[in-house]
Parts: structure tokens; sequence; C-alpha cells
């Protein structure tokens, strides 16, 4: 009886070269990396990633990079310099994707941009991960996701009407941005298969937010439509916000659908709302949201967050506890997906963090290993480069590694 053999990761024999940082590029190589990509973090002798050093940190060793740096090798090299150019231009000529953030130009200033990669292998695809592109007014200012966030329309939209517009207290335009490039870089790999050649991807982190907020643009247009902030409540459908149980937490209620909102009426004592002219349509009962939320609110106020719970499922209408991250690891629901999973690592033992993105039926991805010190496959990376141990100590010596 012979064993099944485990089959490869999606992405395994793509090899991709992590030069970014903060948060975006970064986060589309681990992506990657958790499909089976092998990927290299490249990273400066002397000034590591920051977000080594971003957040809290156990016993010295930072907590972010742990999940951030996941399934990368890392090796140092200062692309500056003679020698770390040298270093790169060899690993390009093995790789298939380079990620990096630097601001425009700064590649070429080094002679390592798209002719110098793409003249070491003509299949690369180059990832340009920018707050605000290649070209154009702004391109060559800083920027961080923190900026798109306001740029986007986000920050506008979001927060009470009658208090300052919001920003989320996490990267959310890194995070979409990363998901994005992800996405373009397996885009441009797919083009490569039918051309053979690579490319150069331009993402602009102020980008990939915009086309999360939907519409907003369009309605502009056609209509001259501007959405202001509404809180936790919806312009398209009420009863939508947040409501606090006899026991001092939280819910949320959701009524997209019209049998939803329905439901929930009938099962807070108030049907005769349903025989409203105005309830028949998601926008017009948003117009009353008072009145509904005063039904629901009051409904959900004299009970626990279990028993609305258990009483809403019961209805087939749309409650969710609001979590926060230690509801989130208890959560049944998370559990039973192995959303929130274990990784073994010889800094901290065993480590939880959330898992890859999504599951495949036949080829799954996997948390192989947590992030991994500054330069702590430098010497293998570049032994399996055809380096010998004399060329290293040389690199070393001159600052370049």
């Amino acid at each position: 009886m012979h064993r099944m053999s485990t089959p490869a990761p999606p992405l395994s024999g793509l090899r991709v070269l992590d030069l970014a940082t903060l948060f975006a590029g970064p986060l589309a190589a681990t992506h990657l990396g958790d499909f089976g990509a092998e990927v290299i973090k490249v990273e400066h002798p002397g000034r590591p990633d920051p977000s080594r050093g971003h957040g809290p940190a156990k016993g010295g060793v930072g907590l972010w990079w742990k999940v951030l740096g996941r399934n990368k090798r890392t090796i140092t090299a200062d692309l500056s310099s003679r020698g770390g150019r040298a270093v790169l231009l060899r690993l390009a000529a093995t790789a298939d994707v380079v990620i990096e953030n630097f601001r425009p130009g700064t590649l070429e200033k080094w002679d390592l941009g798209w002719a110098e990669l793409s003249a070491a292998n003509p299949r690369l695809v180059l990832t340009r991960v920018t707050a605000f592109g290649q070209f154009g007014p702004y391109a060559r200012r800083p920027g961080f996701g923190t900026l798109a966030e306001a740029m986007s329309g986000f920050a506008a939209l979001t927060g009470e009407p009658d208090a300052p517009p919001t920003l989320p207290p996490f990267g959310l335009a890194d995070s979409i941005a990363g998901l994005a490039t992800a996405c373009a870089v397996l885009t441009a790999l797919a083009a490569r298969e039918r051309t053979g050649a690579g490319q150069v991807v331009d993402m602009a982190i102020i980008e990939p937010i915009l086309s999360v907020l939907g519409p907003h643009p369009t309605w502009y247009d056609q209509l001259g439509h501007v959405q202001e902030r509404t809180g936790n409540r919806s312009a398209n459908n009420a009863p939508r916000n947040t409501y606090r149980t006899a026991d001092g937490l939280w819910v949320a209620v959701s009524t997209s659908a019209q049998s939803v909102a329905e439901r929930v009426m009938r099962l807070v004592g108030r049907p005769e709302l349903i025989e409203e002219p105005w309830f028949a349509t998601g926008a017009d009962r948003a117009a009353h949201a008072d009145v509904l939320d005063e039904a629901v609110g009051s409904w959900i106020a004299a009970r626990t967050r279990a028993e609305v719970l258990a009483a809403f499922e019961k209805a087939e209408a749309a409650a969710a506890p609001v979590h926060d991250v230690r509801d989130v690891l208890a959560d049944p629901q998370y559990q039973a997906l192995d959303t929130i999973t274990t990784v073994p690592d010889p800094d901290l033992g065993p480590l939880r963090m959330q898992n890859v993105l999504f599951r495949l039926s036949a080829t799954p991805g996997a948390i192989r290993w947590a992030g991994r010190p500054h330069g702590a496959d430098t010497d293998a990376v570049l032994t399996e480069l055809g380096l010998t141990p004399a060329e290293i100590a040389a690199l070393r010596r001159e600052g370049a590694l």
C-alpha cells in the first residue's frame, strides 16, 4: 500500500524578491508565500523593515513581523552599494517577481530600474507599490496608507454625522492594496504564460481603496450625489446599526433584504410597522431609521446578547456579535474554519495568527514558518546563487550585506 503524496502548493516554483517595507508590498508577498511561492525578503543591513519594530513586542521580538514575515527567507543587501546591486541582479536573474516600494526614481538612481532588471531577466515581473503611483504631480511625495484613507473619500464617509471624518485604527488602505498587488502579480504572470515576457506593475495605494468604496464617483457624475456620514446607519436600508444588549455587549443588525427587515420587525413585536407605506423600500426605511432603531434597540436592550442572537437565528434574521479580538479567538465559526491558526516558532513557541486567505480543496496554502530574524538566510541564499564563502565574507566586509 503506497502513501499518497501531498500535492505541491499552487505557487510552488515561483520566486519572489520582497524589497518592500510598511505594509502593502510586503503583505502582497506574504499572500504569495502562503500559497507556496519562495519569498526572499531583502532588507538593508543596518535598517531592517520597520515592521519588525511596530506594535507590541515579546522579549524584544516584534510580533507584527512574525505575521508579515511568515513564509519568507530573510537576507540583507545594501542595494545602493556596488556589491549589493550585483547581488540583487544575480537574484533577479533567478526570480519571477520583484516587489518594491521605494519612491519613484530610487531604483533607477541605483541602476536597478526596469531597464537593468529586465535585461537581467526578460521574464521578470517588477511590481512597484507606492502611495501615488509612478507618475503624476504627487508621484515623488512620501506617502502612507493613512493618506489614501483620507484622499479616497473613505474617511469622509466614516463616522457620525456630527463628528469629524474618521480614519481606521489599522492599515486598511495598505491591506487592500496588498490584496490588489497579489492579484496584479498573478495577472501579470498569467500574461507571461502567453507572451513569454515580464512587465511592470504600477500599484498606487490611493487606488484600490477607491474600488471598494462602491459607486460614489458614478453617483456624483450622474446625479451630483455626495453621500454624507451616517455613522453605523445605512442610506440604503434600516434597521442597520449596532445595538447594546442588557449585559452591556453589542450586536450588529443588517436588513439589506426586504424579507429580513420584515422578520426583524415581527421578532421585536412591531409587525404593524411593516404595513407602513414607507417600509416597502430600503431607502424609505432608511429615512425612518429613528423609528426602526427605537423599535429594535429597545427590544435588544431588554435581553442579553446570547438571548438576542439565539432569537435572531431562530427568526432567520441577520445579526452578529460585535467582537473584539478576544471574542474572535473564541468564536466557534472562526474555530471551525481555523481562521486563527497556531504556528510553531523557535523564538516564541506556539504562535497564533490569521491563517491563509482562503481554502483550496486540492492545493491548499499553509504557513510554514513565522517571520525569521533579520538576515537569517543571507549565507544560504547567496551560496545557492553560487557565491563562495570568501565572496560572501568580502561583501560583508565592504558593508554590502
